[in-house]
């Protein structure tokens, strides 16, 4: 069972406008060896959020008080390198519901769908714009419908379609991974096999 049912969402967002941002910056390969989801959350972007020493690095984003929320606007192109499932696992234990970009690599994508963590892909023209407003107005709020498939910045009431897989967005709707989602269907299963054996 996924954490939380996703919906309508309405949250200040936090900008982090790289380009070709990889999973090991998203989560460095040495942080890979604990087998629970919880706890990735503490060393998401690890390399960019601390010095070499373990100092906080006030000048990334995720150290400025200024910005804070459930949804991360990215860069192009995010979530490349290699398929490492934990990528996702971290960005969703920090806090984050949904990522935003114009592009995300295929393997990111599919992991975040199966973790509860909503990849939503805008045009590049559509995400300049929502970066720079994050970036010049902190408190910039967004609403996610996903039953809409609309994402829109409620202080200029702009607003974008975004695609989404038809199952993966009744999964995310109701809160269900792939198991839960056929164990949903049991009955419906059952009635099937049964219906099948009558006919052989």
């Amino acid at each position: 069972m996924l954490k939380v049912k996703f919906d309508i969402l309405e949250s200040t967002c936090v900008p982090l406008p790289f380009e070709n941002v990889d999973t090991d910056q998203i989560i460095p390969a040495r942080f890979l060896s604990a087998t629970s989801r919880e706890g990735f959350g503490d060393n998401l972007f690890r390399d960019w959020r601390y010095t070499k020493s373990g100092e906080k690095n006030r000048e990334f984003v995720l150290n400025n008080p200024d910005f804070s929320g459930e949804v991360l606007v990215a860069g192009k192109n995010f979530g490349s390198g290699s398929s490492r499932e934990h990528a996702v696992w971290a960005i969703f234990d920090y806090g984050f519901r949904a990522v935003v970009s114009s592009f995300f690599a295929d393997i990111f994508m599919n992991n975040a769908l199966n973790n509860g963590l909503l990849p939503i892909v805008i045009s590049d023209d559509f995400l300049k714009k929502l970066s720079t407003l994050v970036q010049n107005k902190p408190g910039t709020k967004v609403k996610i419908d996903l039953e809409k498939q609309t994402f829109t910045i409620l202080s200029t009431g702009d607003s974008i379609k975004f695609a989404i897989n038809p199952y993966k967005k009744e999964c995310l709707l109701k809160g269900l991974d792939d198991i839960d989602f056929l164990l949903s269907m049991k009955d419906q299963i059952i009635s099937y096999e049964n219906n099948k054996s009558v006919v052989k």
